[in-house]
C-alpha cells in the first residue's frame, strides 16, 4: 500500500520536474534554437543538406520539432495504456528519461552542418524522452496525493522544475558572460556543454525520484487488447463530440490557436537570432525575463476570467496574440524584439492555464475526465505539429522567417472565430447570473 500525502514521497516525486524541466528551457527555448542557427550558417548562406534536398536550417529544426510532436501524440494513448496496465510506471518513466537525456547529452558532438543529423536526431530523442516521461511521472498524482492535495502538490512539482531550470540556465549565462576571463576561444564550447550539462542534470536528479517513488502502482486488471484501449478511448470522445457542440467548437478553436502559440514559443528564439542577429547572452536574457513575466501574466488574465469569463478573456488573449504575430513582422531591432517578448510573457501563461479550466467546465460530466484530458493533450500535441511543420515549409518556400509569422496571424484568427461563435453560450459572468456560463 502506498502511504498518502507522504512528504518524502512528494518531494520525491516533484524533483523529477526539477531535473527534466531543463530540458524545455536550455534546450527548446534558450540556448539550443540560438546555436542551431549558428552552426548550420555559412555566412549568408542558411541552407543545410537533409537526405539530399537543400533547405532552410530553421524550416528543417521546425519540421524536425513538429514531427517529434507528432510521434508522441501518436504514442500518448499506448502509453497511457501501459501506464494503466502494467503496474511498473517507474521502469518505463526511466526508460524515457535516459532517452531523454541521451538526446540532449548527444548535443554535445553537434559542431556544425556535417553533423546536422545528429544535430536534429538528438533534439527529436531529447523532445520524444522528456514528453514520454511526463505520462508515467503524471500517473503518479492521483496515487501519492489525496484529492484535496492535489492542487498543491502538482503546484509544488511547477515550482521545483521553475526553479531548477533557471538555476541552471542562470549558471550558464554567467559562463558566457565570463567566456573571455575563462580564457575560452572555441565558441561553440560553451553552448554544448550546456546540453552535456543538461543530459547529465536530467538524468542525475532523476535518481532521487527513482530511488523513492514506488515501482508500481495500482493497476486495473488486465483486460483484452488493453494496449489499444487508450486510442478506443480517444475514438469513443471523438464520437462524443457529435452531442457536444461548444465542447467541439472550443476544441476546433483551441486547435489553431494553440498552433500559434506553441510555434512561437519554440520559434521565438531562432527568430532573434537569425533575423535580428541577437546573441545568445541576450536571447538567454530575453527567455529569463519571459519566465518572470509569464507569472503575473497568468494571474492578470485569472482576474480578467472573473470579471469577463472565459470565453471573453480568451478572446482577448488570442486577439492580442494576433497583434503580437503582426507586430513582429515588422520587427528590425533588438528594442523592438524585448518589446514583443514583454507581451508575449504576458500572455503565453494566461491563455494555457485558461483553455485548460475552459476545457475542464466544457466536458460532460461522465466520470471520464481522465480520457477527456488524454484527448485534450493529443489534441494539443497535434496542433504543435501541423504548426511547427507548416512555419517550416512557410520559412523554406520564401526563405524568411517574417512570413512564417505573419502567418501565425491566420491561425489566431481562425481560431478566435470559433471563440466568437461561444459568446451566446458565454454571457459576462454578472449580467444574468440564472443562465450557465463558461466562467
Amino acid at each position: 500500500m502506498i502511504p498518502k500525502n507522504d512528504k518524502k514521497l512528494i518531494h520525491a516525486w516533484a524533483m523529477y520536474d526539477w531535473a527534466n524541466s531543463v530540458y524545455a528551457l536550455v534546450i527548446t527555448s534558450a540556448i539550443f534554437p540560438a546555436y542551431y542557427n549558428s552552426v548550420t550558417r555559412n555566412g549568408d548562406h542558411s541552407r543545410v543538406s537533409l537526405f539530399g534536398i537543400q533547405i532552410e536550417n530553421t524550416a528543417a529544426y521546425a519540421i524536425n520539432l513538429g514531427i517529434a510532436f507528432g510521434i508522441v501524440a501518436l504514442l500518448s494513448p499506448l502509453l497511457s495504456s501501459i501506464s494503466d496496465y502494467s503496474g511498473n510506471q517507474k521502469n518505463f518513466m526511466r526508460f524515457f528519461c535516459y532517452l531523454g537525456a541521451a538526446g540532449c547529452i548527444s548535443l554535445f558532438f553537434f559542431t556544425g552542418s556535417a553533423q546536422v543529423y545528429l544535430g536534429l536526431g538528438g533534439m527529436m530523442l531529447a523532445t520524444i524522452g522528456y514528453s514520454g516521461s511526463i505520462v508515467f511521472y503524471n500517473s503518479y498524482l492521483p496515487v501519492l496525493a489525496t484529492e484535496d492535495r492535489q492542487d498543491k502538490v502538482s503546484a509544488r512539482g511547477y515550482a521545483y522544475g521553475y526553479l531548477g531550470s533557471t538555476t541552471l540556465l542562470i549558471l550558464v549565462l554567467f559562463f558566457i558572460l565570463n567566456q573571455n576571463r575563462l580564457g575560452i576561444s572555441d565558441e561553440t564550447l560553451l553552448p554544448r556543454l550546456s546540453f552535456l550539462i543538461t543530459g547529465c542534470w536530467w538524468m542525475g536528479f532523476a535518481q532521487i525520484s527513482f530511488n523513492k517513488l514506488p515501482r508500481g502502482l495500482n493497476v486495473k486488471p488486465v483486460e483484452k487488447k488493453y494496449l489499444f484501449h487508450g486510442y478506443l478511448e480517444m475514438l469513443k470522445i471523438w464520437r462524443r463530440l457529435k452531442t457536444e457542440k461548444n465542447l467541439r467548437t472550443f476544441l476546433a478553436g483551441f486547435f489553431f490557436y494553440i498552433m500559434g502559440v506553441q510555434t512561437v514559443m519554440f520559434m521565438a528564439a531562432s527568430f532573434g537570432e537569425k533575423e535580428i542577429h541577437l546573441n545568445m547572452m541576450n536571447l538567454i536574457l530575453t527567455v529569463l525575463i519571459l519566465e518572470y513575466i509569464a507569472i503575473p501574466g497568468a494571474f492578470l488574465f485569472a482576474w480578467i476570467s472573473k470579471k469577463w469569463g472565459n470565453i471573453r478573456s480568451l478572446s482577448l488573449a488570442v486577439m492580442t496574440w494576433i497583434l503580437i504575430c503582426i507586430a513582429a513582422y515588422f520587427i528590425s531591432t533588438a528594442f523592438h524584439f524585448y518589446l514583443v517578448a514583454l507581451f508575449i510573457g504576458l500572455v503565453m501563461g494566461g491563455i494555457q492555464s485558461l483553455s485548460r479550466s475552459t476545457y475542464s467546465k466544457l466536458i460532460p460530466k461522465t466520470g471520464n475526465n481522465a480520457g477527456y484530458f488524454s484527448f485534450y493533450d493529443v489534441c494539443e500535441k497535434m496542433a504543435m505539429m501541423c504548426g511547427l511543420v507548416l512555419f517550416g515549409y512557410l520559412d523554406h518556400a520564401s526563405g524568411s522567417m517574417r512570413g512564417s509569422i505573419l502567418a501565425l496571424a491566420l491561425w489566431f484568427i481562425i481560431g478566435l472565430t470559433f471563440l466568437i461563435s461561444l459568446f451566446k453560450d458565454a454571457p459576462l459572468p454578472h449580467t444574468n447570473p440564472d443562465r450557465p456560463s463558461i466562467s
